[in-house]
């Protein structure tokens, strides 16, 4: 089964806001209508679901929050879904969602990273159809940084549509803005310096493969499961291998060294070419750095290792496209992440 992409979305078409994990409590909820203004000056019509609540760990019970992410996936109207972020428990949603029928369904855009992960790298997998890592809802009114895309730009684009990204060399050290005190913020604080680095060597690098993975503390749980068989994937959608991108949310560095040793051993990083690792901001251990961790679980792969992408928890946010044909350079003096809907 090739890789299903949505048909773009134009002006006047119809964008589903849900929360499939955490919702958005009262405090926050203007920035939450300041994203769904810019979504809506983009021409398109938004339809606000009924699993929103931000009180509790999660937006509704399991029940309501996948019938409600199913009925917006498989409503033709709806080009694409849009949760406000992640959250903590999505995994719970995933043997409550009928797979056969978003397989049969038309595809739809599903975009988010963090607890999102848990559906939308599933959803690739198991459907072939393309998600969009990265970009939350409330991340939305951010001014996009030179050299990165917004997702309403991607969703918007057409089957065979290329785009590069690169890396902005400026990130965010710490923290987050305060979205209850400046629900209008539109520009990131990207205070410290610095771009990719290359952790397994330092010879130049050029390499294609499709691109699949996610958030490290999410998918650690599939592995194992009928949800995250990446191996079946490889074999069926990517002969030409696998681009494979992980980041590390908040973990500790022993925490994420065991988890990718154990995401490796289950095969999730078989196929892989290359793997970007997303800059994190999680804490290191005292023996133990986050670089140090990848190196000692994925160095066995030997394949090369690019780490601090901006594919993670800390702004700015380059999206990816899950099931897309991706083209990775890293050399001394150009890097480059170039996507085609293919």
């Amino acid at each position: 089964m090739p890789i299903r992409y949505p048909r773009p979305l134009r002006p006047g078409d119809r964008v589903g806001i849900t929360s499939p994990s955490g919702g958005v409590n009262e405090e926050l909820s203007e920035r939450l209508h300041v994203a769904i203004r810019d979504v809506e000056a983009r021409g398109f019509e938004v339809v606000l679901g009924k699993c929103m609540d931000g009180s509790g760990h999660v937006s509704a019970p399991a029940a309501a929050r996948a019938d409600e992410l199913m009925s917006l996936l498989t409503d033709p109207e709806i080009g694409a879904v849009v949760p406000p972020w992640g959250g903590e428990l999505a995994i719970d949603l995933l043997p409550l969602l009928d797979w056969d029928q978003l397989r049969a369904a038309e595809p739809t855009w599903l975009v988010g990273f963090s607890d999102l992960s848990t559906l939308i790298t599933p959803l690739t997998l198991l459907t072939g159809s393309a998600t969009v890592h990265g970009n939350n809802l409330m991340d939305t009114p951010y001014r996009t940084p030179d050299g990165l895309v917004s997702w309403l730009d991607i969703v918007s684009a057409p089957r065979g549509h290329e785009f590069t990204q690169i890396p902005p060399g400026r990130h965010r050290s710490t923290g987050w803005d305060d979205y209850a005190a400046q629900p209008e913020v539109r520009d990131l604080t990207l205070d410290a310096s610095g771009t990719w680095t290359r952790l397994d060597g330092s010879e130049d690098l050029e390499v294609e493969g499709r691109l699949i993975g996610g958030c490290i503390e999410t998918l650690c749980n599939l592995t194992g499961t009928p949800y995250l068989d990446v191996s079946d994937f490889a074999r069926t959608e990517a002969a030409d291998g696998l681009l494979v991108y992980v980041e590390a949310a908040g973990d500790d560095a022993f925490t994420i060294c065991r988890n990718l040793h154990g995401m490796r051993l289950a095969g999730f990083f078989d196929a892989a070419k290359a793997v970007l690792i997303g800059r994190t901001t999680a804490p290191d251990a005292p023996s133990l750095s986050q670089h140090q961790a990848v190196l000692d679980a994925l160095g066995p792969l030997n394949v090369p290792l690019i780490a601090d992408v901006e594919c993670g928890h800390v702004p700015p946010y380059m999206p990816i496209v899950n099931g897309a044909h991706g083209r990775l350079v890293h050399t001394s003096t150009r890097s480059e992440l170039t996507q085609t809907l293919i």
